[in-house]
């Protein structure tokens, strides 16, 4: 279900100074699972592991994107068991972070049992 993209991301030089920096981005798209979604238990697990990281982290659906490192805006999402959600790290260890993030919402479901007959 889920996939990953990887690039660099070059600054400009202008607005950088004297040479460009270049950023590691990497996003997935990553669908939740749990049987109770993202309410306010999953949702601070998510914000723990994401301030874990250097990388700025977003997440967003359809309609809101969130800072992963805020628990009022990720919990503004109001993400749903189905809801997809992109995760975007831009950063040193971005990757790294976006591996980590899908793995707690689509692999551990945040430690939570998955819905009825899935498991």
């Amino acid at each position: 279900m889920s996939r990953t993209r990887v690039g660099l991301r070059r600054e400009d030089p202008m607005q950088m100074g004297e040479r460009a920096l270049e950023k590691l981005v990497c996003e997935t798209i990553v669908e939740i699972r749990n049987a109770d979604g993202l309410h306010m238990r999953p949702a601070m697990q998510f914000v723990d592991l994401a301030s874990r990281f250097a990388s700025d982290i977003t997440v967003s659906n359809d309609d809101t994107e969130a800072d992963a490192k805020s628990i009022m805006q990720m919990t503004m999402l109001a993400a749903a068991r189905g809801t997809r959600l992109r995760i975007r790290a831009e950063g040193p260890d971005a990757e790294e972070a976006v591996n980590a993030l899908r793995e707690l919402v689509e692999t551990r479901l945040f430690g939570e049992p998955p819905p009825e007959g899935k498991g």
